[in-house]
């Protein structure tokens, strides 16, 4: 069965601007796959070319079957498409919003009664379907917004840095939501820059200045770093800090209060190296080695590209 999701070498230019260069992967059917990177890496230039709504400049992609070129409309019908501006109608209520939204996708009236009552129910909606929607929280809001996109049961869904300024509970209630939404079928692909909802994706496409970094599972993305990680406890701080950041294995050097988060390269053990440069200097009251994390992974990555980049 052919992935949902096909990209060959894709590409879009605004004037002499290149958004996204030459992107190249696949998105498996029924997995979570996120699109990590800070804001201007082209995880929404991307999205909006594989939802159909932007043409592409090179390269094509196969969304849900259809070429995202030559048949946007086919693809804008089969799948879900929110952003964290997703436009609910403030002055309709929250079953007219549902009401509104299955129309679009073109339910009939049966499936609309059918599908609205549902969604309501399983989304915890039910007793506010009299509420106008711009009276909502929200966190209400954004659960409404997903139930909105997905409506009309699409086996395709994108979320576009959803959970931007959402609070942290409703976040994790969100991201519960989605792995149901995948958990029957459906597959899902995010936006984001926030590291621990990377953490949550089967699968990441790591991009910065429009270019793909590395793609693979959370657990192959860190390991393909050989990073390592201590927290590092000196009297001296600042001091420590400086003399640290001269070593040339080592790739961030960041104080966190008391603490100091030591990242080396290439396997070096960062206890080690601690002692090594700061005993007889600012001293090392005590160190341990903890798990790298997606966004040490990612660090080191764009650490990497700076480098290259300096060294011609």
């Amino acid at each position: 069965m052919q992935d949902p999701v096909i990209v060959e070498g894709l590409s879009r230019c605004f004037g002499d601007l290149v958004a996204v260069h030459d992107l190249s992967f696949e998105v498996h059917r029924g997995e979570i796959f996120g699109m990590l990177g800070p804001n201007g890496a082209g995880k929404s230039t991307t999205l909006r070319m594989l939802c159909g709504i932007l043409d592409p400049s090179g390269g094509r992609a196969t969304v849900v079957g259809f070429d995202v070129g030559t048949e946007p409309e086919r693809v804008k019908q089969r799948i879900g498409y929110m952003t964290q501006r997703f436009s609910l109608y403030d002055d309709l209520t929250v079953e007219e919003n549902l009401r509104f939204y299955a129309g679009i996708y073109g339910l009939s009236r049966r499936e609309r009664r059918a599908r609205v009552g549902d969604a309501l129910e399983r989304s915890g909606l039910a007793a506010r379907r009299n509420q106008l929607s711009g009276t909502l929280s929200g966190g209400w809001k954004q659960r409404l917004a997903l139930v909105c996109a997905t409506i009309h049961e699409p086996p395709l869904l994108f979320l576009d840095e959803p959970t931007a300024g959402v609070d942290p509970v409703n976040r994790r209630e969100f991201w519960a939501h989605i792995h149901r939404i995948a958990t029957g079928g459906t597959t899902v692909i995010v936006t984001t820059h926030y590291m621990d909802e990377a953490e949550r994706c089967h699968r990441l496409a790591l991009m910065s200045r429009g270019t793909l970094l590395d793609i693979g599972s959370p657990e192959e993305v860190i390991e393909r770093r050989r990073i390592r990680i201590a927290l590092v406890l000196s009297p001296d701080v600042a001091a420590a800090v400086e003399v640290l950041r001269q070593h040339p294995a080592v790739d961030e050097v960041a104080p966190f209060g008391d603490q100091i988060r030591l990242a080396t390269l290439g396997g070096i053990d960062p206890v080690v190296l601690a002692h090594d440069l700061l005993d007889g200097g600012p001293g090392v009251r005590d160190a341990r080695e903890i798990a790298p994390n997606v966004e040490d992974a990612f660090v080191a990555i764009v650490h990497g590209e700076a480098r290259q980049e300096e060294h011609g």
